[in-house]
């Protein structure tokens, strides 16, 4: 997916040239691409017996979809167990736990207008 997302559309041999080697085999490739498009994330367009493949859905949605699924099941869908476990295990340093700190304080601020405007409508 992330090779689809970087290109927009490739065929099989445009994906293989954009991994690292070692390269997996085109029918390796070809196989994933095929598993892809039956789970609804991709599609192709036919030339033939050549196919182009593009992505469905954007790398924003599949990641967003993702991460509920990551944080429903290994936190019991608990945001802050989820951070508390990344700044424990990952030895965040003060200066990245300050950053956080900050997307929240903005987010909760944004999140406190956005409620204050609803009420006053």
């Amino acid at each position: 997916m992330q090779i689809l997302w970087k290109l927009g559309k490739g065929f099989v041999n445009d994906i293989i040239k954009e991994l690292p080697e070692p390269r997996p085999a085109y029918t390796t490739v070809s196989t994933i691409v095929r598993i892809l498009e039956k789970k609804g994330f991709v599609s192709h367009k036919a030339y033939g017996n050549t196919h182009e493949y593009y992505p469905l859905v954007t790398k924003e949605n599949y990641t967003k979809d993702h991460l509920k699924g990551f944080l429903k099941g290994y936190f019991s869908n608990s945001f802050a167990g989820m951070v508390s476990f990344f700044s424990k295990e990952e030895d965040l340093d003060v200066s990245e736990m300050e950053e956080i700190m900050k997307m929240l304080q903005k987010e909760i601020k944004a999140k406190k207008e956005s409620e204050i405007k609803k009420k006053t409508k």
